[in-house]
């Protein structure tokens, strides 16, 4: 019997990305799902009960854990590396804030079972990224801030294993992931849905940063949510990477990018920007060896997440944005 089936089950950051078909897997598997986000009421999932409310606060995160047996914590922040570079405290205080008191009012509300949503953003540069070494090196400097927010989580998991006894939280490290609902904001959206939005609305030449040579690990939010409910029944205490395990370079990516298209588009290479960390590829024998393996395609994921663009742009529902939210900076202060 599914472990999900008649239980209370929060999901923070249920209108995104990974939180829409994750969502949708739980409310198939018999759960009564309540979604958590800053979105707009219209972006969460139908059958679901839905709070608008901000989770930097403890408050609130109480408020939300409130008689729910588990708990997905999705919550994040995603940006472009020049967010990440100009916009760091965006990344930083949100993330960490929100992390700490959503586990600390789950422990409080005596949740069953935890899931941390990680990132690849935790290690540090390398040809393959094995769970265990994160502890050994630093984050990247082209992540550290976000990075680090993330270990921050990381550890406050140990913390309460240790001191608690609490040894239901799951922790999941997933790397490039890209789908319906993503973030396509020309601004700070991260390297897939950036280029369909551009490939779509006409620019040409399609410019890219970089040489196209740095190889990424990219992964279905389909197939990140049904690793997350798997690492979730097995029960697993150890971190475990949720990605493809292969390698695709930058200049493939825009290749498919452009297939899709089904339009000739030339592409222009802007090497005289950043281009990041030139290999991300996480090593997922951990994963495979409890029975995870990604079920979509690179070249159907994005023709899929193209066609979902095409065909929802002019009528997408709000979305909230830290980015364009004055709340957190220092100008706003008193």
């Amino acid at each position: 019997m599914s472990i999900f089936r008649g239980k209370n089950i929060l999901v923070t950051g249920g209108t995104g990305l990974i939180g829409r078909p994750l969502v949708e897997m739980l409310l198939g598997a018999g759960a009564r799902v309540r979604v958590a986000s800053l979105d707009d009421p219209s972006r969460a999932p139908a059958g679901t009960e839905f709070k608008r409310t901000d989770l930097t606060l403890l408050e609130n995160c109480l408020e939300a854990c409130r008689d729910m047996d588990q708990v997905f914590h999705l919550a994040g922040i995603k940006g472009s590396p020049a967010m990440t570079h100009t916009r760091p405290a965006s990344f930083f205080f949100p993330t960490v804030a929100f992390n700490t008191n959503m586990m600390e009012a789950a422990r409080r509300r005596k949740v069953d079972r935890y899931l941390f949503t990680s990132t690849v953003g935790v290690y540090a540069p390398a040809e393959v990224m094995h769970e265990d070494d994160v502890w050994r090196t630093f984050p990247s400097p082209n992540d550290r801030f976000a990075g680090w927010a993330k270990r921050l989580g990381e550890l406050q998991a140990e913390a309460y294993a240790l001191e608690y006894g609490w040894d239901r939280i799951g922790i999941v490290r997933p790397p490039n992931v890209y789908g319906p609902y993503d973030n396509f904001d020309p601004e700070g959206g991260m390297v897939v849905p950036s280029l369909i939005r551009r490939a779509v609305e006409g620019e040409r030449p399609l410019t890219v940063w970089g040489d196209g040579s740095p190889v990424r690990d990219f992964i279905h939010a389909r197939d990140v949510a049904r690793g997350m409910l798997l690492v979730m029944e097995k029960g697993l205490g150890k971190p475990v990477n949720l990605g493809s395990g292969t390698g695709v370079s930058i200049r493939r990516l825009v290749e498919v990018v452009v297939a899709a298209l089904g339009e000739p588009c030339a592409v222009a290479w802007d090497t005289s920007k950043p281009a990041g960390d030139k290999m991300r590829v996480l090593d997922t024998a951990r994963a495979r060896a409890i029975g995870f393996a990604p079920e979509v395609s690179l070249e159907d994921g994005i023709a899929e997440t193209m066609a979902w663009y095409k065909a929802n742009r002019a009528k997408l529902p709000p979305r909230y944005d830290v980015f364009k939210d004055t709340t957190f900076r220092p100008s706003a202060a008193t």
